[in-house]
């Protein structure tokens, strides 16, 4: 992904809270027959120090991606939206595309066993936990009986994010009045309404505005 300083994202805790927030990520392999793609949830490791991810795929996807043999790419994608030149000012202009995403990387551990029997039932638990009578994994005898005997079709996994380039491009570049059309726009009902997008680029406008703001009250002392 090409970078632009304008857009980097380089804060870990801004990336950990993206994957919180977009837990539906590609995974890339380079392997011996080409590139492979697949698209599995992934989620934070919370006990772990830096950034950690955990997943699992099905077996057939485990050998196709020769996991664990090599470094792969897992993209977490967050809000994206098309950025129409009608909602800017009347200088020339040209439209664009609005996103915030990750690329990491690393070489994933794989489990198998009971420590593969374990990453699925945290995966399950990280998403049934909002529900109000969340269905465990292993919450029943039977479930747990069920989940053993499916174990043996899945993979789980680690991977400790060795490197990883972000990009949060959402208007920086534009002036304020310009900043907030946009943003009404997609709170609008036009045919590129997006209240999350909308909601993504307050959020980093509102941490630049701060970060300015620190910045200029430094110089000023």
């Amino acid at each position: 992904m090409r970078q632009n300083p304008g857009f980097a994202l380089t804060d870990e805790g801004a990336v950990k809270q993206l994957i919180r927030e977009h837990p539906w990520m590609t995974i890339v392999s380079h392997t011996e027959a080409g590139l492979v793609a697949s698209h599995y949830p992934v989620v934070l490791d919370e006990d772990a120090e830096g950034i950690v991810l955990l997943s699992h795929v099905g077996r057939p996807d485990e050998q196709l991606h020769e996991l664990g043999r090599h470094e792969i790419l897992v993209i977490v994608q967050g809000p994206h939206g098309y950025i129409s030149p009608g909602w800017y000012d009347d200088a020339p202009a040209v439209p664009t595309w609005n996103f915030v995403t990750a690329h990491l990387f690393g070489t994933p551990e794989v489990f198998t066993g009971p420590e593969n029997l374990d990453v699925l039932g945290d995966l399950v638990d990280r998403f049934e936990d909002r529900m109000p009578e969340p269905r465990r994994m292993r919450g029943t005898l039977e479930n747990a009986a069920y989940a053993e005997r499916i174990e043996s079709g899945t993979v789980g996994f680690r991977m400790r994010v060795t490197r990883f380039t972000a990009k949060d491009k959402m208007s920086q570049n534009k002036p304020a009045h310009v900043v907030d059309r946009v943003i009404a726009e997609l709170e609008g009902d036009g045919p590129y309404a997006h209240p999350g997008l909308a909601e993504r680029m307050r959020a980093t406008h509102a941490e630049l505005r701060a970060a300015r703001a620190a910045e200029a009250a430094g110089v000023a002392e």
